[in-house]
């Protein structure tokens, strides 16, 4: 939809045209560089029955604030960047079934003639995410990406200046330099220069636009409605791209857990350690990890990294990559 003929030309024309010809699936890509693209959409699925219509767009904020138009009628699929598995499998050919995450605590998550799993896992948390990071220059196109999404798209999906976009950017700065960390909306202020009552509609923003994660607590009683305990990057492979410096081990193993489990599960943050998924509690950290802060709670169990197999409740932090 980003070609010039689309300036003069609209998608009900278009679609018209390849119904009468015998068209049968109309695929649309690019669907938000169309103004009211909701709405010829509506238009089209009422007016063309059999029709089938699948559309994709880069901008999820946009497709977001489109798909109102089209409720009831066209269901919104968000397309989750590759899980360690689904690398696996596009960029080694080494294919995995999907475990559930009580395959994985039960230690019968496997990776099909792979000994050394922890030489592929190394190479995901770097670039493995996204389907591009075959590209030679995958760090500078996931920056574009990064600076796309924050000076352009959030300020219009906000309806706010472009000054704004620079302002996120610094925000996301100080969230790469710091994760995870509690947010003190006062202090984020004044680093950003963002009105303290704004920031926590910029994260909301932030997070539906696939750039940071916010862990919640369990108040609140309605799911995802909890307080905010802690700020994340979306995905390990930001926080090389992002950071000046080498990511801290640590955060990274609590960024990929979040990011991959939050998938098919409802992650929370844990009052004495450090996630909860409905009755599991998980303690993250390397092969020296100890069970101390565990050792009490029922259920608890302890996500090693640097480690290829697990025991009891010991489960190494990669096959946690398999869940999706």
């Amino acid at each position: 939809m980003d070609l010039l003929y689309f300036a003069t030309h609209t998608i009900v024309e278009v679609a018209d045209r390849f119904y009468k010809n015998g068209g049968k699936h109309l695929l649309i890509d690019e669907i938000h560089k169309y103004p009211n693209w909701s709405r010829e959409l509506k238009q089209i699925y009422d007016s063309y029955t059999d029709l089938h219509v699948i559309f994709t767009g880069s901008s999820i904020l946009d497709i977001y604030r489109g798909s109102a138009d089209l409720s009831r009628r066209a269901p919104i699929y968000y397309m989750q960047g590759l899980s360690f598995r689904e690398y696996l499998c596009l960029f080694h050919h080494i294919e995995v079934p999907v475990y559930s995450l009580n395959d994985i605590l039960e230690h019968r998550a496997k990776l099909p003639g792979v000994s050394r799993p922890m030489q592929y896992f190394n190479a995901y948390l770097k670039d493995g995410y996204y389907p591009f990071a075959r590209d030679v220059d995958f760090d500078r196109e996931l920056m574009q990406v990064v600076t796309q999404t924050l000076e352009t798209d959030i300020p219009q999906y906000a309806q706010t200046n472009v000054s704004v976009g620079r302002k996120l950017k610094q925000l996301l700065t100080v969230v790469a330099q710091s994760v995870p960390f509690k947010p003190q909306m006062t202090t984020l202020a004044n680093v950003t220069g963002i009105s303290r009552n704004d920031i926590p509609d910029y994260l909301y923003y932030m997070e539906r636009a696939g750039m940071i994660l916010q862990l919640r607590d369990d108040t609140g009683g309605i799911r995802g409605m909890g307080k905010v305990e802690k700020l994340y990057l979306d995905n390990p492979n930001l926080m090389y791209t992002l950071s000046s410096q080498a990511p801290e081990r640590g955060n990274i193993r609590e960024t990929f857990f979040l990011n991959q489990m939050r998938v098919q599960n409802h992650v929370q943050a844990s009052r004495v350690s450090d996630f909860t998924i409905g009755e599991y509690t998980f303690e993250i950290g390397g092969r020296k990890k100890g069970k101390q802060q565990i050792e009490d709670v029922p259920n608890g169990f302890i996500v090693k990294d640097d480690i290829e197999y697990g025991h009891h409740n010991v489960v190494p932090l990669w096959a946690f990559g398999l869940n999706y």
